[in-house]
C-alpha cells in the first residue's frame, strides 16, 4: 500500500505534536481537514495511527513502529528535491514575499547579493497568505520576506522591522475622523481575514489575542490587493502593518493608526538546514 507524501507529512507533524490543533496550525491546514486526511490514511492502511484521547493524542504501537521510517523518507524526500532543483536552476535565487517589502530593504540587499556572488541571479516570487512562509515550507523559494508569527519546522528568522499596526477602512467610515483609533472602537466591525492556512499569522492579523470575543470576519483574501479591494468595496476592515499602509495608499482607502497593539514585525526567514553559500550570502546582505 502506497502512501502519498503529503499524508506522510500529516501523519509525521500530527505524532509529534499529538495534538491536531497545533500540528494543524504546524502544515497550515484547519483541523478538519487534518483529521479528515489522518482518518482516511489509517483506513488505507488497514490500522489506527493514533489513539483519540481526551487531551491530544497518542501513537499506536504500528505508529510508532512507522513514525522513524516515515521521518527518514521525508527528510531524503526533501534533501533530493533541494539538490534536484538546485541542478535545475543552478545559479538562480528565488526570494519569496507575501506583500510588496519596500522599505528600503529588497533593492539593496539584491544588489549587494549580485556584488557578493557575480553570476547569481534573483528571482522575486509573491506567494499567497495561504502559505505564511512564503514558499520556504515547500522549496519554491530560497529565503523569504515574512510577516511573523511562522510556525514551521527548520525555519530560521531574523526580525528586520517593527512597525505599528494600522487599520484600512473604506473612505467615509464613522471612525476614519480619528487620527488614532483605539483598538477597542474596533471589536464589533467586521474584517477582511487571511485565509485559514495562514494559522497563527492569521490570528495576528484579526489581533485575536486582544479580544474577548471572536471577531465577525465578512471575507477571506489570499493577497494584500485582494484585502484592500474588498476594505474599499466596504466589505470589511483589515488591520495592516504602518509601512504597507504607506506603499498600498489609493484612492478610496482611509488608513489609521490603531491604539492598543503590539507592533507588527517583518523578518528575513531561510531554512536552517539549507548549506548552501548563496542563501547565506543573501541573508548577510539584508541590513
Amino acid at each position: 500500500m502506497d502512501a502519498h507524501l503529503r499524508e506522510l507529512r500529516y501523519f509525521v507533524a500530527t505524532a509529534e505534536e499529538l495534538t491536531v490543533t497545533a500540528a494543524a496550525a504546524r502544515l497550515f491546514v484547519s483541523q478538519p481537514a487534518l483529521s479528515k486526511q489522518l482518518r482516511a490514511l489509517e483506513r488505507r492502511l488497514g490500522f489506527d495511527l493514533f489513539v483519540r484521547q481526551p487531551r491530544g493524542l497518542a501513537l499506536t504501537s504500528q505508529g510508532s513502529a512507522l513514525l522513524p521510517v516515515a521521518q527518514s523518507m521525508l527528510e531524503a524526500w526533501d534533501r533530493g528535491y533541494a539538490e534536484a532543483r538546485a541542478l535545475s536552476h543552478p545559479r538562480q535565487l528565488v526570494v519569496g514575499m507575501q506583500t510588496a517589502v519596500g522599505r528600503d530593504l529588497q533593492r539593496p540587499a539584491v544588489q549587494r547579493f549580485r556584488d557578493r556572488a557575480p553570476g547569481w541571479t534573483v528571482s522575486l516570487r509573491l506567494v499567497g497568505w495561504d502559505d505564511p512562509t512564503a514558499g520556504l515550507a515547500d522549496g519554491t523559494s530560497d529565503v523569504a520576506f515574512v510577516w511573523l508569527p511562522i510556525s514551521a519546522d527548520d525555519i530560521a528568522t531574523r526580525i528586520l522591522i517593527r512597525e505599528p499596526r494600522w487599520v484600512a477602512l473604506p473612505e467615509g467610515h464613522a471612525l476614519a475622523e480619528r487620527a488614532e483609533i483605539p483598538f477597542p472602537l474596533l471589536l464589533d466591525e467586521p474584517f477582511v481575514a487571511l485565509p485559514a492556512a495562514a494559522g497563527a499569522l492569521r490570528d495576528f492579523w484579526l489581533a485575536l489575542d486582544a479580544r474577548p470575543a471572536p471577531p465577525v470576519i465578512a471575507a477571506e483574501a489570499t493577497a494584500a490587493d485582494e484585502v484592500l479591494e474588498l476594505v474599499n468595496a466596504g466589505v470589511g476592515i483589515a488591520l495592516i502593518a504602518e509601512g504597507n499602509a504607506r506603499l498600498y495608499k489609493r484612492p478610496g482607502l482611509t488608513f489609521r493608526p490603531v491604539a492598543g497593539l503590539p507592533p507588527a514585525e517583518l523578518a528575513l526567514a531561510w531554512r536552517q538546514s539549507d548549506p548552501r553559500e548563496a542563501v547565506h550570502l543573501f541573508v548577510d546582505s539584508v541590513e
